[in-house]
Parts: structure tokens; sequence; C-alpha cells
């Protein structure tokens, strides 16, 4: 089996193989690490129709394999998997609506989040490369949702990792909070005065922040990221378009996928799946009112704006950090200028266009305002008797939009996240309280473990950016915990 390397989307001459990009998160000249369009591995016609009626677990094998098989064995990888994706602790379900309209129901796991699929894969390939090492690491998450909890549960435990969580001060729900607060031991949860954008611009420091590092743990590469930024988080996301076409599509039909997009991970993988073989004739980045996109698509200028809040709150991202590998497999380069320092002073700079072309032939991009979240809830639920969250509703409103009533060919929507997990919105959308996930009840007893980051943001050309106090503070508490 060829061995698949990862090129840092800042140079593409920059070159490693999987165990190094998983271990290091991002690349040392702060690009994520990427596979080039003509080194995607790919599967044949008859390899992707004899996944029909597979579970899960067989097809994650079939998709991962051609990625992973040249630096883990087979008789080591098909059990992680297999661990990982137990139809039992996490089951997958294609649920037909309507035509030949289906969701694709990845909300079963421990968190009732899509997540829980990459983050599982996530923290078994990062243990078993650690163990291999006999090393240890310390995971950096941003969440704006159901990253958070998703991963600190995956990483919970683990002998090999400690976890450090921010999320976003009252931008998550209750029952996401406690995803990650209630865990305690090796997960650390920290409440950042800010939106994710600050978040996840918190994390992106810390993780270049080598000499930090090195002060605190006296390992300089102790920082690794578990965000969709990860190559560990981004390729198991390949699989779930393939497993949506084993179950409603006829072998060489095409599918049109309907993607909730926040930062991109989710629509990365499934057009890594495209570039496999996957026969899909369009994808939907279905988005909320935060939509530099869709405005880069209409008018060939990127702008990060600032974030505007939504029901769909996982999806609350300005520059998602997943474009920049989007943007690289179309041919061009988007990075985040940065100063001497390393400090970002300016985000999502294009100095080399992509093949605009083919992203608007390929893609279909459509924005949700917040009140059509719930009107989308409540016509779901009057017509078809399914409950849904804020953010599949946008899922499935980009959808309807680009079929325009014509349900006759394969089309799946991704629903997300369990509609427990906003109760407040879905009652506001349908009347009535939806069920609440068993572990969800167990988490609202336990008493939580939060470290808070108070410093407030800075405002700079009228936008809220992640301020030098906040980094200072987040500091001066992981060394507290560390010391």
């Amino acid at each position: 089996m060829r061995q698949i390397l990862y090129h840092s989307t800042n140079d593409v001459f920059k070159k490693v193989n999987f165990e190094t990009a998983l271990l290091n998160g991002m690349a040392p000249d702060y690009g994520l690490y990427m596979v080039c369009r003509k080194d995607i591995p790919k599967l044949s016609a008859s390899q992707i129709g004899d996944m029909k009626g597979n579970y899960y677990p067989e097809i994650a094998s079939r998709v991962l394999s051609p990625y992973l098989s040249s630096e883990i064995p087979e008789k080591e990888l098909k059990p992680l998997i297999e661990q990982g994706y137990n139809t039992f602790d996490i089951p997958t379900i294609a649920q037909h609506v309507t035509g030949r309209t289906y969701i694709l129901w990845l909300t079963n796991g421990p968190t009732y989040s899509f997540k829980d699929y990459a983050a599982r894969f996530f923290g078994r390939v990062l243990n078993y490369f650690l163990e291999k090492r006999n090393k240890r690491k310390a995971v950096i998450v941003a969440t704006s949702g159901d990253t958070g909890g998703a991963v600190a549960d995956a990483l919970h435990g683990l002998e090999s990792v400690d976890n450090l969580v921010f999320f976003p001060k009252g931008e998550i729900s209750e029952r996401q909070r406690r995803q990650m607060t209630t865990l305690k031991d090796n997960i650390y949860a920290f409440e950042v005065n800010g939106d994710f954008d600050a978040c996840q611009a918190l994390a992106k420091n810390l993780l270049g922040d080598k000499q930090f590092a090195e002060g605190v743990f006296g390992d300089k590469e102790r920082f690794t990221s578990a965000n969709s930024i990860s190559i560990g988080r981004l390729l198991p996301q390949s699989v779930f378009p393939f497993f949506a076409y084993s179950r409603i599509a006829k072998n060489g039909e095409k599918m049109t996928v309907s993607i909730p997009s926040g930062n991109f991970g989710n629509l990365v993988g499934t057009v890594l799946a495209r570039e496999m073989g996957l026969p899909i004739e369009k994808i939907i980045v279905a988005l909320n009112p935060n939509k530099p996109f869709l405005d880069f698509l209409e008018t060939g200028e990127y702008k990060v704006s600032e974030s505007i809040k939504t029901p769909s709150s996982a999806m609350r991202v300005s520059h998602p950090s997943n474009l920049v590998r989007l943007i690289d497999l179309y041919g061009g380069h988007m990075f985040d200028k940065r100063d001497e320092e390393g400090k970002v002073i300016q985000q999502g700079v294009i100095d080399k266009m992509p093949d605009l072309d083919a992203m608007r032939k390929d893609f279909f991009a459509f924005s949700v305002s917040n009140k059509q979240h719930y009107q989308t809830m409540k016509r779901v639920f009057e017509n078809h008797g399914i409950t849904i969250d804020p953010h599949t509703s946008v899922g499935w409103l980009a959808l309807e939009s680009y079929l325009k009533g014509k349900h006759d060919k394969p089309a799946v929507v991704y629903a997300t996240a369990d509609p427990g997990k906003f109760p407040k919105d879905v009652k506001k959308a349908i009347g009535g309280k939806p069920r609440i996930p068993s572990r969800i009840s167990e988490q609202k007893s336990l008493t939580e473990r939060v470290y808070t980051i108070d410093s407030t943001l800075d405002s700079v050309d009228n936008k809220l950016k992640l301020s030098d106090a906040q980094v200072e503070e987040a500091k001066e508490k992981i060394s507290e915990i560390f010391s």
C-alpha cells in the first residue's frame, strides 16, 4: 500500500506522514495539513458498490485504510476502527423522509453529536501512536458547542492525553457545557469571555507557542489539536457520505449531500469522498447568517466579518478554519497574516485564487436566517413527524431550496445533533419538548469544574478579536494546573 503524505497548506513541498501530522496538529508554519488532490486514494465503482448493506465500521475501514495502512498495520487498524464505531455504542441510521430524500442521523453517539465519530477515531489513533512512542500530549480544542463535548468524552481517561477545551461564555447550551465540565480528571474546560472565533484564535495561539509548551511541560511539542484543523478529525468525516450512499442509492447513481456547515470539516471530508470516487452530483453548503463563504462564491472577494448569534450555535463561525483546505484543493492559497511574534493580524488572506468556476459548479451555498431555523423545524415536524435540531434545519432548508420540491433523486441531509440538546429551541419551534437523551439527564446532577478567562476582547477596526490579556490569562491558568 502506497504511503499518503500530507503537506502544509502554506507550503505544498513540506510533506509529512499521518503520524507526524496527527501529533503536530498544525504545521510549524501555521498551515493545516492536507493531502494533495492528485494523491487522494481512489476507490473503484465496484468497491463502492460492495459497501451496500455493510455496517458502519466495515465501511469506515474500507474508506480509511488507504490513508493509514502504510503506518498502522491492518491487523491493528481494523480493531481500532471497530472499537470506535461499535454499532451498539454509536448506531448510524439513514431515515427516509420523502421521495428519495433521507436524513442521515449522526447523533446517536455518547454526546449525541456527529462529532463523536471523528473524536472517537482521533482519540484511538492518537493514543495508539503516543503509547508506541511512550509520549504524552495536551490536546487543545476550541468549541462552538458540540466539538468540545465529543472530544472530551473521547479523550476522557486516556492515559497519554490531557485535554484543554475552550468554549464561548453564554454561547452554548447548559447541556453542551456539562458534557465538558462534569468529566474532570484529564479534561480541563475553560470558559472564554468571547465568541467561538476568539476561542479558535486562542487555541491556534497556544498550538503555535513552542516556548510556552517548553516552559510548562519541558516539551515544546506537547500541544496538539483536536479541532477539525487536525487531520485526525478530518479524515473520518469522509466516511459519512459513503455510508449514506450505501443506504440510499443504487450503484452508479449520483447523490446530493446537504451539510450544515460551520468550521467546514464535514464539508471538506465530503469533498474528499467525492475525490475518492463517490458519485456526488452536488455538495450543498448549508449556512446560517454567518456566510462569508457564500459571499465569496458570488463575488470572488473574501471578507471576514464579526460572527452573528444564531440558533445553530455550533455553526456560529465567521471564518471557517477548514476553508484553507478547500481553497488548497481548488488550487488556491489562503492564510492568516501574522506579526513577527506569530499573532494573527489579518484573517483569511488569499494571495492565490482558487478555481472559482469549479467551486461554483461543485457547490450550492445557501444561507438560512434565524427565523427560518424555527420555521423549518416546525414544517419538518408537521409534514413528516420528525423532530430536528436547529443545525439540521439549516441543512434541510438548504436542500429544499436546491431541489425546488423535486425529491426524485438520491439526496441526504446530515443530522448533526440530537434535538434533545436544544429543548428551548425545539419548544419554540414545535411547541413541545424533545426526548432528553439518557447521558444528558445523568450529567445534570453532576458537579462542574470550569476555569474562566475573564479578560475582555480587543476592538480592532470595529471588530472584536482575541486580546493579549486573554492569551496571558489562559497561559497563567494552564501553568497553575500543570505546575
